[in-house]
């Protein structure tokens, strides 16, 4: 009689194997899930207008700092100038309905009051500095995300699944974890001089910039990228230029201008215009929302180029706040929304399918037609 050996009792048992494999088939699951072609290209387009904030934020801060310029509403001013005499001169040379003159005479109020919504976003947010704190601006300005969604949800029809909230809880964590950072690195070195106005200021900004992106998303998916950039620079030349003469004249004639100071404007005015110009066609393959959970990096460029221009101080808390909204970011991305669009709707045509993170909605239903034919 032979003896049981003893790799045969060591052998392992089925259920063990079984859990193992379940394990592995996971893990390649959410590899396919989240590192995808579509989201990898979705996260490097957002990182890229994060480099073009913080490099608006660095031209800015250099001309305040160095040679004491604050003029926020000539710096949008020169940015739509150029938005006006690229797109605007494009719309004037189309034909047919897309022609401007046509655009104005249908809807020429309409672009009044996203040009004005534009506007006053980014003086409200820019002069909300004058009163409160570099905290409260941060914290505050994330107020906009919400209002993004909620706006999303009922003009855009978009409807957010459970893994959305939890994504841009994530991301709103990592900007608390940004903000103890600057605390502790000292950065929040002024109390302002009156926070209760600088901290309506800051929402009625980060609302504006909501109302103006879902416009945008509107416009670039029902419509075109140039007519929303077109009708902007119109419209945002001519009210910022007004609003100038009112509340900058005397800033801008103290100016002692030379080639640093005007290098200076003109670095702000390309990197916003990059901007301006890229946004819509990062819109176009995902959402608003998820554009500006991607952006929420910006803040941390500009402090790592901080460390090296103004002396700032690093701290770790840094690195780990750019780790949790780049994983929030990638858990918002990994699943697209769907749009419920209205039986009976008085909206345009579709010329591009209005779904949140497009790209990666086609892949997806072409893993799952894979997986029916296997």
């Amino acid at each position: 009689m032979e003896a049981t050996s003893p790799a045969g009792s060591a052998r392992p048992q089925p259920h063990a194997q079984g859990a193992a494999g379940e394990s592995a088939s996971l893990l390649l699951r959410i590899k396919s899930k989240l590192f995808t072609w579509n989201i990898l290209k979705t996260i490097a387009l957002g990182q890229m207008l994060s480099l073009c904030i913080c490099g608006t934020a660095i031209t800015s801060q250099y001309l305040a700092e160095r040679y004491k310029v604050n003029t926020p509403m000539l710096q949008s001013f020169i940015n739509y100038c150029l938005l006006f005499l690229i797109y605007t001169v494009m719309l004037a040379f189309q034909s047919g309905s897309d022609n401007l003159l046509n655009i104005l005479k249908k809807k020429w109020w309409k672009y009044i009051l996203l040009g004005l919504a534009d506007v006053e976003a980014n003086y409200l947010i820019v002069r909300a500095y004058q009163y409160t704190t570099l905290t409260s601006v941060q914290l505050l300005d994330c107020f906009g995300i919400p209002v993004l969604m909620a706006l999303s949800w009922f003009i855009l029809y978009a409807r957010y699944r459970v893994i959305h909230f939890i994504a841009v809880a994530v991301c709103l964590l990592g900007v608390g974890t940004m903000v103890g950072a600057d605390i502790l690195a000292g950065r929040e070195d002024n109390s302002g001089s009156d926070v209760l106005i600088g901290d309506i200021l800051v929402l009625l900004g980060a609302s504006l910039y909501a109302v103006s992106n879902v416009c945008e998303e509107y416009i670039v998916k029902k419509l075109s990228r140039q007519e929303f950039l077109g009708m902007v620079g119109l419209f945002g030349t001519i009210i910022s230029g007004i609003q100038l003469l009112i509340v900058e004249y005397k800033d801008i004639a103290s100016i002692h201008w030379d080639w640093k100071i005007a290098l200076l404007f003109v670095a702000f005015a390309l990197c916003m215009f990059c901007l301006y110009s890229f946004m819509p066609l990062v819109i176009k393959v995902t959402s608003a929302t998820s554009v500006n959970l991607g952006i929420l990096t910006a803040d941390l460029y500009s402090l790592f180029f901080g460390l090296f221009l103004f002396g700032y101080k690093f701290s770790g808390l840094y690195i780990l706040s750019f780790t949790v909204i780049m994983v929030g970011f990638i858990l918002y991305c990994s699943t697209p929304t769907r749009t419920a669009e209205p039986f009976e709707s008085s909206m345009p045509p579709v010329t591009s399918i209005g779904i949140d993170n497009l790209g990666l909605k086609l892949e997806e239903n072409l893993q799952e037609a894979h997986s029916a034919v296997l």
